[in-house]
């Protein structure tokens, strides 16, 4: 599982970023984002997916976590 960093970039869009490979996108989509429970399958921009186990509520960013993939892509 790599560790993944979570931030706002310049326009306040959410990205997530992967140093083993270098990437770093824009978040399209998070599968829990309430009061009570966030994180899930992270869908980024160019249609990977990552998921981050589920926090109790949404972190403060930047954030770095452990993340494995997730989806078809």
């Amino acid at each position: 599982m790599p560790s993944v960093m979570l931030r706002r970039n310049e326009n306040g869009q959410m990205t997530l970023y992967v140093a083993k490979k270098d990437l770093e996108e824009t978040v399209v989509s998070i599968e829990h984002e309430s009061e009570e429970k966030w994180g899930g399958e992270f869908t980024l921009a160019d249609g990977s997916a990552y998921y981050i186990e589920p926090l109790a509520a949404a972190p403060n960013l930047p954030i770095t976590l452990r993340a494995r993939r997730a989806g078809g892509a």
